[in-house]
């Protein structure tokens, strides 16, 4: 039987993000069956009002990650 499990983090965490994915498939041993992600619409923040592109900040974005595996 197929399961899920999500992992949600900040794009400017990824580093961390992939670390903790990777370490729940090696303790799990978890037969991956698909692996599919997706990232928000970044968000200007306040200071992003006005000047040029090259000064404009945007907040980090969430980012999911789904990992479908086959149950024992």
């Amino acid at each position: 039987m197929h399961q899920i499990k999500m992992f949600v983090d900040l794009e400017s965490n990824l580093s961390s993000l992939e670390e903790r994915i990777n370490r729940w498939l090696r303790e799990s041993k978890a037969e991956v069956v698909d692996v599919f992600g997706n990232i928000a619409a970044q968000t200007g923040t306040a200071e992003s009002k006005g000047g040029s592109l090259g000064e404009r900040k945007f907040s980090s974005s969430d980012v999911l990650i789904t990992v479908v595996y086959e149950a024992a």
